[in-house]
C-alpha cells in the first residue's frame, strides 16, 4: 500500500489519536466515519489546521475495502499551477520543454485506491473545471480517454461556502466533493483527549530524545489542559517534542514548556476582552511566536501549521 507520511506523527500515535476518544462527540463521529469507510462515496473533510484531517483520510482507506491498494496524497496549496496539473494529470514526452519521458500522474498512479486532495480550496483556479471533470465520471484526459476506479476525499481548513461566496471556488465542484462531510473538532473541544494524547506522544518522544520514559508534573498537565491550542493536535505534539529535549529530568514541568504555553495571551489581562474575538487572539499569538522563532519553518511548527498556512495567514492578518 503506497501510504506516504502526512505530518512527522510515529503511526501508532497516529492510530491511537484517531481511533481513539475520551470526547463522546469524537467518538460518536469516528464510529460514523467508520461506516461511511465502508461505501465509496466522495468525503470532505473540514476543520482547522492540526486537527487530522489527513490522517483521518488515510484511516478511512484502511477501513475501506480498497485498503490494500494506493493511499496517494496530493497537496494543492504547495505546487504551482504548471506543476500541479503534471503531478495530477501527468504529462507525455515532448507535452513541455523538458518533458523527456512518458509521466503518469497521480490520478493513474493512484488507481484502485484512495486519493486525498489536501487543501482543496487552494486548487488554482484554472485547475478546478478540468478537476470537476474528473471527480463528476473518474476520468481525464483528450476526450476523457483514461478512466480510473479511485475514491476521492478532499480536505480543507477553510470555509468552501465561503470560498464559494467569494468566487474562489466552483460552486458546482464543491456540490460535487460535499457528497459525505465530517468536521474534525478543534482539541480546545476535546478537553478530555488533551493528555491522553500527550501520554500517547510521550511513549514515542521518549525514545526520539534518548530519555527513559517522560511524565507530565501536575503544573505541566493544568497548563496544557488551560491552554488554547490553536495549532491543535500538531502543535501538542512538537511543544512535547521540546519540552522533553529540553527537560532536566524524567518529568516534563511547566517550565519545560514553550513560552507561547506557559505565558498565553489573556482575555483577563485586556480591559473589555470579553468582546475581543477569537481571530484577534489567534493573530497576537502568531506574532508572538514568529518574534520568537529564528525562521518561518520554527514558527510554523511550534504552531503546529505547514509553512503554506503560516504565509497564508501573515497575509490575512496583515503580518508583516
Amino acid at each position: 500500500m503506497d501510504d506516504r507520511r502526512l505530518n512527522g506523527f510515529p503511526e501508532e500515535i497516529e492510530e491511537g489519536i484517531l481511533i481513539e476518544s475520551r470526547n463522546p462527540a469524537m467518538t460518536a463521529l469516528l464510529e460514523t466515519v467508520q461506516r461511511a469507510a465502508a461505501g465509496d462515496s466522495t468525503i470532505l473533510l473540514t476543520g482547522e489546521s492540526g486537527t487530522g484531517k489527513d490522517v483521518l483520510a488515510r484511516q478511512i482507506h484502511r477501513w475501506s475495502p480498497r485498503r490494500h491498494r494506493p493511499f496517494v496524497v496530493i497537496n494543492c496549496g504547495t505546487l504551482a499551477e504548471p506543476l500541479l496539473e503534471h503531478e495530477l494529470f501527468g504529462h507525455v514526452r515532448g507535452g513541455f520543454t523538458g518533458a523527456a519521458d512518458d509521466k503518469p500522474g497521480c490520478l493513474e498512479v493512484g488507481g484502485g485506491g484512495t486519493m486525498l486532495f489536501d487543501e482543496i480550496a487552494d486548487l488554482p483556479t484554472a485547475l478546478q473545471a478540468k478537476f470537476l471533470c474528473f471527480v463528476q465520471d473518474r476520468s481525464f484526459g483528450s476526450n476523457r480517454a483514461q478512466s480510473v476506479d479511485v475514491r476521492v476525499v478532499a480536505a480543507s481548513n477553510r470555509n468552501l461556502e465561503a470560498e464559494v461566496a467569494a468566487g474562489r471556488f466552483r460552486k458546482d465542484l464543491y456540490y460535487r466533493l460535499n457528497v459525505i462531510t465530517f468536521t474534525l473538532p478543534p482539541l480546545r473541544e476535546r478537553t478530555q483527549d488533551i493528555l491522553y494524547f500527550a501520554d500517547w506522544m510521550l511513549k514515542e518522544i521518549s525514545n526520539i530524545v534518548g530519555r527513559s520514559e517522560l511524565r507530565i508534573a501536575p503544573d505541566a498537565a493544568d497548563a496544557l489542559i488551560n491552554y488554547r491550542w490553536p495549532g491543535n493536535i500538531r502543535e501538542l505534539h512538537n511543544a512535547l517534542l521540546r519540552a522533553a529535549a529540553l527537560a532536566r529530568s524524567e518529568t516534563i514541568t511547566f517550565a519545560d514548556l514553550p513560552d507561547s504555553i506557559r505565558y498565553p495571551v489573556s482575555s483577563m489581562s485586556v480591559p473589555g476582552a470579553h468582546g475581543i474575538r477569537l481571530k484577534d487572539f489567534e493573530r497576537e499569538h502568531i506574532i508572538r511566536v514568529l518574534a520568537d522563532s529564528p525562521t518561518l519553518g520554527k514558527a510554523a511548527a511550534t504552531l503546529g501549521i505547514n509553512v503554506t498556512t503560516l504565509w497564508r495567514k501573515r497575509r490575512h492578518y496583515g503580518i508583516t
